[in-house]
This record gives C-alpha cells, sequence and structure tokens, in this order.
C-alpha cells in the first residue's frame, strides 16, 4: 500500500524538522517554509492531509486556506491547522472556513499522529461511501434506461410504421441539450439536468400509443377526424400511465421528465398544439425540444401514406416553423446542430 502523503507548512524550521521527525515512518512527508512553497509544491503533488501553520509572514494560514478551498483541485483536501492561537474566536473562523482541525503547538508526536490518523480515517470513510454511492447511482441509472427501453420497445413493436423512431428522438434530444449547453440557451433551466438521463426518459414520450388501438396506430391511409382525435389521447394517457409507475415506485425526477416528455411534445408554440392548446413558455421545456426532434424525425422517414423528405428539407420546413410549432431559440440551436441530425441512422 502506497505511504499517505502530508504536507507541513510552517515557517518556523525547528516545526518542520519535529513535525517530518514524527510522521516521517508512518507518512511521506514533505515540508514548506511558507504558503508560496506550498503553492508551488503543490502543481506536482497533491498531498492526503496537510499541517498548516496559522501565523506566517507574507501569506498566513487562512489566506491559504482560503485559496485552497476556492480551488476545486485542493478544496477536498483536509487542513489541520498549527497554531499557538487558542482562543474561541481563532478556533470559529478556521471551522467557518472549513479547517478540519487543530493542534496546539508545541505539539507532540502523539498528540500529532493520532489527529492525524482520525482525519484519514475519515476521509478514507467518506471516500469509501461516496464510490458506493456512485455504484449505487450507476445502477440506478441502468435500472432506468433498462425500463426505459422495454416500455418503448413495447410501443414500437405494436406501432409498425415508425421503426426506431424512439432511439433516433433519443440521439437527437442528447444532440439539442448538448448545443444548448453550449451556446448558453436557457442554461438556468438545464444546469441541474443530467443530459444522459434526461434523453434516456425521452424514450416514453410515445408511451400513451399503448392503449391506442391497433387499427388506428397502423393505418396505412390518412386518419379520419376521429381517429386523430383518439390517436392525439395518447399524450394525456401517456401522462397517466407515467403518473401511476411513480406513485408506485416513487421516482420523482426520470419519471418526472417523462412525464414531461409524454404530455407536451405535441404542444406548438402558437397555442394551437394539443392537449392542452398551452403557448410559449407555458409548455414546458422538454416538450419544446422534444417537438423539434420528434417533427425532424417525422419528416426524414418514409410512411406508408408518404415520402421522407430530405434532411435539407426538413430543415427548411423546421427553421420556416420558428415562432408557430417550435420555439424560436431551439430552432436557431437546431439550426446550429442540424448537420449532427443528418449523421443519425434513418
Amino acid at each position: 500500500m502506497l505511504m499517505k502523503t502530508i504536507f507541513t507548512v510552517d515557517d518556523n524550521h525547528v516545526n518542520l524538522l519535529a513535525a517530518e521527525s514524527a510522521l516521517s515512518e508512518k507518512y511521506a512527508v514533505y515540508t514548506c517554509s511558507s504558503a508560496s512553497l506550498m503553492y508551488e509544491m503543490l502543481k506536482n503533488v497533491t498531498p492526503d492531509l496537510i499541517l498548516l501553520d496559522i501565523l506566517m509572514p507574507e501569506i498566513s494560514g487562512f489566506d491559504a486556506l482560503k485559496y485552497l478551498k476556492s480551488d476545486k483541485r485542493y478544496s477536498g483536501i483536509p487542513v489541520i491547522f498549527l497554531t499557538s492561537k487558542n482562543d474561541p474566536e481563532t478556533e470559529a473562523r478556521g471551522f467557518e472556513m472549513g479547517v478540519a482541525d487543530f493542534i496546539s503547538k508545541p505539539f507532540s508526536k502523539a498528540v500529532l499522529i493520532n489527529r492525524i490518523k482520525t482525519q484519514l480515517n475519515v476521509e478514507d470513510i467518506i471516500q469509501e461511501r461516496n464510490q458506493m454511492l456512485r455504484f449505487r447511482t450507476e445502477r440506478l441509472v441502468k435500472l432506468q434506461n433498462s425500463m426505459a427501453s422495454v416500455l418503448a420497445t413495447m410501443v414500437e413493436n405494436r406501432d409498425k410504421l415508425t421503426g426506431h423512431h424512439v432511439e433516433r428522438t433519443t440521439k437527437f434530444i442528447r444532440i439539442l441539450l448538448n448545443t444548448m449547453a453550449e451556446y448558453g440557451v436557457y442554461t438556468r433551466e438545464i444546469s441541474d439536468w443530467n443530459v444522459e438521463l434526461v434523453a434516456s426518459s425521452a424514450r416514453l414520450h410515445d408511451i400513451g400509443k399503448i392503449v391506442i388501438s391497433d387499427m388506428i396506430l397502423n393505418k396505412k391511409g390518412k386518419l379520419t377526424d376521429d381517429e386523430f382525435e383518439r390517436m392525439k389521447a395518447h399524450t394525456s394517457e401517456g401522462e397517466k400511465i407515467i403518473d401511476r409507475i411513480i406513485e408506485d415506485s416513487g421516482d420523482g425526477y426520470f419519471l418526472q421528465y417523462a412525464k414531461s416528455f409524454a404530455g407536451s411534445h405535441h404542444e406548438r408554440w402558437d397555442g394551437t398544439g394539443y392537449p392542452r392548446a398551452l403557448k410559449g413558455e407555458e409548455i414546458p421545456l422538454q416538450g419544446r425540444v422534444m417537438a423539434i426532434a420528434d417533427v425532424y424525425d417525422a419528416l426524414v422517414s418514409e410512411r406508408p401514406y408518404k415520402k421522407a423528405y430530405s434532411h435539407e428539407e426538413a430543415v427548411r420546413i423546421i427553421n420556416e416553423s420558428r415562432g408557430t410549432h417550435f420555439d424560436p431559440e431551439l430552432a436557431e440551436i437546431f439550426l446550429k446542430c442540424e448537420k449532427d441530425f443528418s449523421e443519425v441512422e434513418i
């Protein structure tokens, strides 16, 4: 097992020698006579713990701690203050800034080793729990992706006319979300979105088609007005199905996004869509994004009742429909990434 690495930062060489002597048997010890030297050393070595004197010329321990905590590369390193000041104000300030502990000077070897051992053990426990949490999160994501994929496949197996529509639109959603992030469009709304998870939840946007009659779903000719009204119900039926899953499973993230995709992907920016005739930003962002992905796929795909449009024709139609069918800002985003759309296999 590799030895843990400790930085000792103190302008007093006697203290540096004492720390090195006490710790060198168990740890790899690097000594620095100033915070400036510590900054230079950090460029090449990342320690497991830092012993940091408070009262140093030029850069104090408090200023050095502030620097460490403001840099994500070092903010997780536990810092123990070495100090001859034991007043409550100093301790309160240190703990507020994120110091892990205080050790009074002059320190004994036993105290130094025990305090360090305690902090490193705590860090090991935290890392172990974080690793376990990441593992459980990955398993949950795989389970959610699998569930979405199975349910989407069930729908596509019944709808014979739209082969692989779900997987293509999922790829289109991913492209749009990444391009939105790149160009800073709706940044606040998507700042906490996990792109892969949200894109995967989009697989369920047509889940409501499960309740639509096969005769309507697979009709090769144009739907009658009555049939079209029944087909439109797949949006609200999709919401109901996902609501039942949420009620049973308690999932409040993945399925909530899936519900928004299902219920609002046929709404239109000008308020002429369905099922609620929502207008503009009344439409959930998921629905506005899916509208572009869904329509593009419908345009470039061949159906028994229509030939496939070319990519260029589909781009023109979507561009001309900004502000009527589509969110203008998202239509602009589509134009920035339309070449990526064309590379998705139809």
